[in-house]
C-alpha cells in the first residue's frame, strides 16, 4: 500500500507519523512538499533519509495539486497499490490509517473516509463548518457523508487515473471529488476515527472565507445548474406559446432545450468531465429517459391546470414545476446518478 501525505510548511508532527508509521515494511509513503520553503526543507530532508519519496513544488499550489502530484506518481510507479491520503498535521493517528487501508483492500471501486465523529472538545469553526456542509452535500446529492471535509481518505488502485482528472487545485478539489464519486459508480464508505485536534487546529491552513467559497463552489454551481435550466424553460414555453398557441409543442420544444443545456451545464461545467464516449453513454440515456417521463408528466399537469381548471399559463406553469420538482429530483438521485 501507499500512504500520500500533502504537506505545506510541515513540524515535527511530520516526522513523528512517519516514524510510527515506518514500523510497518510494507508501507511506501509519498510526501508533497507543496512549496513549503527553504526554513522546512530539514524536514522533508529527514524524511527522505528513513526511506520516504518527497516529490516538491516550487510554489504553493494548493492540497488538490499536491495530491494530483502523488496520484500522477503512483500511477508512474506502477499504480498496483492502494492509496491512503492522510494530512501531515497529526491529526490522523496511525491506527486510523491503518483501519482505512483495511477496508479499501475489500474491493475495488471504493472510496473509503475515516469520518470524525465531532465529539469532545473540537473548535466551533471545524464543528459548524462540517454540519453545514454535511446537510448541503445530503440535500443536493441525496448522499450522507457524516464528514465531508476529513483528509483521511483511502482509494482503490483502479481509480488512480479519475483522481488525477477532477477538477480543482486547493481545498474543493476534495468536495469535487465526492460530488462526481458515485456517476463514475464509486461507493463511497465510511469509518469512524479519533477526532484529533491540537491548539484548537491552528495548524491548518484553511482560510475560513477563501476556501470555504471554494468548497461550497461545486455544490452552488451543481444547484445554480438546475435553476438556469428551470427559468430557460420557463422562458422558452411562454415564447413558443405565445407565437403558436399550441401548448403541447410549448411543452414539448421548451422541455427538449432546456434539458440539452441542464445535461451539457452539468457535465461540462459543475463537474468539467473529461471522460469520452463510455461516459456519455452511460448516464446520457437515464437522464433523456428521465426527460422524457417528466415532459409528459409536465404536459399532462398543464393541460390541468391550463386547460381544464383554466388557470392562465404563468400559474399553470408554476403549480406544474412545483408538482413535478420532488419527483425529479429524487428520480434523477435515484436513477441517474445513482
Amino acid at each position: 500500500m501507499a500512504i500520500l501525505i500533502p504537506a505545506y510548511e510541515p513540524d515535527e508532527r511530520l516526522l513523528e507519523l512517519i516514524q510510527k508509521l515506518r514500523k510497518r515494511s510494507d508501507i511506501r509513503i509519498i510526501i508533497v512538499d507543496d512549496g513549503s520553503g527553504k526554513e522546512y526543507q530539514k524536514i522533508f530532508n529527514t524524511a527522505e533519509a528513513v526511506g520516504c519519496i518527497v516529490l516538491h513544488h516550487e510554489v504553493n499550489r494548493g492540497k488538490g495539486r499536491a495530491l494530483k502530484t502523488g496520484f500522477h506518481y503512483l500511477m508512474e510507479s506502477g499504480g498496483q497499490d492502494i492509496v491512503v491520503c492522510a494530512d501531515s498535521d497529526g491529526q490522523h493517528l496511525p491506527e486510523d490509517i491503518m483501519a482505512v487501508s483495511e477496508i479499501v483492500q475489500q474491493g475495488d471501486h471504493k472510496i473509503v473516509l475515516g469520518s470524525r465523529r465531532f465529539s469532545g472538545k473540537v473548535p466551533l469553526r471545524s464543528r459548524f463548518g462540517n454540519s453545514l456542509t454535511r446537510a448541503v452535500f445530503s440535500f443536493t446529492t441525496g448522499t450522507k457523508v457524516y464528514d465531508t471535509q476529513t483528509g483521511l481518505r483511502g482509494y482503490s488502485a483502479d481509480m488512480l487515473d479519475w483522481l488525477c482528472q477532477i477538477s480543482g487545485e486547493r481545498f474543493e478539489y476534495e468536495m469535487n471529488l465526492l460530488l462526481s464519486a458515485h456517476q463514475e459508480g464509486y461507493s463511497i464508505e465510511e469509518t469512524f476515527i479519533d477526532t484529533v485536534y491540537l491548539d484548537e487546529n491552528k495548524s491548518s491552513h484553511f482560510r475560513p472565507l477563501a476556501d470555504s467559497i471554494r468548497v461550497y463552489l461545486p455544490i452552488i454551481l451543481f444547484s445554480a445548474s438546475s435553476i438556469a435550466s428551470a427559468l430557460l424553460d420557463f422562458g422558452l414555453l411562454l415564447i413558443i406559446q405565445h407565437i403558436s398557441a399550441n401548448l403541447l409543442l410549448s411543452v414539448v420544444a421548451a422541455r427538449i432545450c432546456s434539458s440539452i443545456f441542464n445535461y451539457t451545464m452539468n457535465r461540462n461545467v459543475v463537474f468539467r468531465k473529461q471522460s469520452g464516449a463510455a461516459e456519455i453513454h452511460h448516464s446520457m440515456p437515464k437522464y433523456f429517459s428521465l426527460v422524457v417521463l417528466v415532459l409528459l408528466l409536465n404536459y399532462g399537469f398543464m393541460y390541468l391546470y391550463h386547460e381544464m381548471i383554466g388557470l392562465t399559463i404563468i400559474p399553470a406553469k408554476l403549480l406544474t414545476e412545483i408538482t413535478l420538482f420532488l419527483f425529479s429530483y429524487w428520480a434523477q438521485r435515484k436513477y441517474v446518478y445513482k
